[in-house]
C-alpha cells in the first residue's frame, strides 16, 4: 500500500539515525578486533564482512528512499515507490549479494535486513565484548528478552511441523536460561560470565529464524516464476504448431521436427529442489522450441526469397528493357524460363529446390542477355 508523506518522513528520520548507530557499532567491532587474538579475529572478521554488507546494502536503499522522497515532494507514484523500495526485495540495488556463511544468497525486504542485522551486531558485540551496557547487565537483560520476544514473533512464520517444532524447543530453552540469568542477577550474582553465550545463541537462533523465512520466500518465488515461464512455453508452443502448419501448407520438402508438449512435465513441484530440477527440464523444452521455431521460419523465409528474387529480376528486366530491345528468340527465352518459374512458384505447396534452380536460371539468363546486347540481339528500328 502507497504510504503517506508524514509517514515516510518519520520512516525516513528514524531509518537514518538507525543507520548511523549500526555504522558506529560495527566500527567499534572493527576496532576491538585488533585486541583479540589471530585465531579470533579471523572467526569474527568473516561475520564482521557479512554485516557489513548488510549494512552497505540498507544504505544504498536508504539513498534510493530519499531520493524518491524528495524533500516531500510525493504524489501517488512516489509514494507507491516508497512503498515497493521498503517492502521489495534489497538485493537488487546492490553489487553484493546478501548471504550469510553457508545460507547461499538471500532476497530480504528491508525491515528483514534491519532485524537481522541488529542479531548480526548483537553477536558481534558480544564475541568483541562490547555488548550494549556491558557495565551494566540489567540493560543486558532488557536486550535479551526483547531478542526473545522478536524470535517468538517469528515462530507463527515458521510452517506447521518439524521445523516449528525445533524452533519452539530451541526457544522455550532460552527462555529457560533468561529465566535463569534474570534470578541471578536478582539474587546479586556475578552473569556477565553467563549473558554474552545467551546473546549470541538467541541471536542465532533470530538470524536462522529471518534465513529460513527469506528461503521460503526465495522457493515461493522461483515457483510462482516458474508456473509463469510454463504458461508462456505452452504459448509459444502453440505458435510454433501454427507455424508448423503453415510451413507444411506452404513449402515441400517441409522440415519436421518434434515440437514438445510443455504440459507433459506436470504441474510445478512443491519443493526447493524438485522446482530446480523442473526449470532444468524445461530449459531443455524452451531450447527445443527455439531449434523448431528457427527451423521453420527459415523454410518460410527461403520461400519469400525466391518469390522477392523472381520479382526482383523482373522488374530488373523492365527496367534494362528501355535502353535496349530482345529479338524474338530471346524474348521466348525469357519468357518461357519466367513461365516455368511462375508455375512452380504458384504450386501448393512450393517446391522450394525447383523454384530456386529456376529463379537462378531465370536471373542469370536475364542478366546474359541483357548486359550484352550485341550478342542478345540487334535492335530494330
Amino acid at each position: 500500500m502507497p504510504i503517506h508523506a508524514a509517514e515516510a518522513q518519520s520512516y525516513l528520520t528514524a531509518l537514518r539515525q538507525w543507520v548511523a548507530q549500526r555504522r558506529a557499532d560495527l566500527g567499534e567491532v572493527d576496532s576491538a578486533i585488533l585486541r583479540l587474538s589471530p585465531s579470533e579475529q579471523t572467526a569474527i572478521t568473516t561475520d564482521l564482512t557479512v554485516a557489513l554488507t548488510f549494512w552497505k546494502a540498507i544504505n544504498d536503499r536508504l539513498t534510493l528512499l530519499e531520493t524518491t522522497f524528495d524533500g516531500g515532494r510525493v504524489g501517488p507514484t512516489e509514494a507507491e515507490r516508497l512503498s515497493t523500495l521498503i517492502h521489495g526485495r534489497l538485493d537488487s540495488n546492490t553489487s553484493e549479494h546478501l548471504s550469510l556463511p553457508a545460507s547461499g544468497s538471500l532476497a530480504v525486504s528491508l525491515p528483514e535486513a534491519c532485524r537481522l542485522l541488529d542479531s548480526l551486531t548483537r553477536t558481534l558485540q558480544a564475541r568483541a565484548s562490547l555488548a550494549p551496557g556491558a557495565a551494566e547487565a540489567s540493560q543486558r537483560i532488557t536486550v535479551l528478552r526483547a531478542a526473545a520476544e522478536r524470535v517468538r514473533d517469528q515462530l507463527p512464520l515458521v510452517p506447521m511441523g518439524a521445523e516449528r517444532d525445533a524452533a519452539a524447543e530451541q526457544l522455550a530453552r532460552l527462555d529457560r536460561r533468561v529465566g535463569d540469568l534474570v534470578e541471578r542477577a536478582r539474587r546479586g550474582a556475578d552473569v556477565g560470565g553467563i549473558i554474552g553465550p545467551l546473546e549470541i545463541d538467541l541471536a542465532t537462533l533470530e538470524r536462522d529464524l529471518i534465513v529460513a523465512a527469506a528461503e521460503r520466500a526465495n522457493a515461493a518465488q522461483d515457483r510462482a516464476n516458474t508456473k509463469q515461464q510454463v504458461e508462456e512455453l505452452d504459448a509459444r508452443a502453440a505458435a510454433i504448431r501454427a507455424l508448423e502448419r503453415q510451413c507444411l501448407e506452404a513449402v515441400t520438402p517441409a522440415p519436421h521436427l518434434a515440437i514438445p508438449n510443455v504440459r507433459a512435465l506436470g504441474p510445478v513441484p512443491q519443493g526447493a529442489k524438485d522446482v530446480t530440477a523442473y526449470r532444468q527440464r524445461l530449459d531443455r523444452v524452451a531450447r527445443a522450441l527455439d531449434l523448431a521455431h528457427e527451423t521453420y521460419a527459415a523454410a518460410l523465409a527461403e520461400r519469400d526469397e525466391v518469390v522477392g528474387l523472381a520479382g526482383a529480376v523482373a522488374a530488373m528486366l523492365e527496367a534494362r528493357l528501355s535502353a535496349q530491345r530482345l529479338d524474338e528468340d530471346v524474348r521466348s527465352d525469357v519468357d518461357g524460363l519466367r513461365s516455368r518459374l511462375d508455375a512452380v512458384l504458384a504450386q501448393t505447396p512450393m517446391p522450394t529446390t525447383r523454384a530456386r534452380a529456376l529463379a537462378a536460371a531465370y536471373q542469370s539468363y536475364v542478366e546474359a542477355v541483357t548486359r550484352q546486347p550485341s550478342r542478345a540481339g540487334r535492335a530494330h528500328p
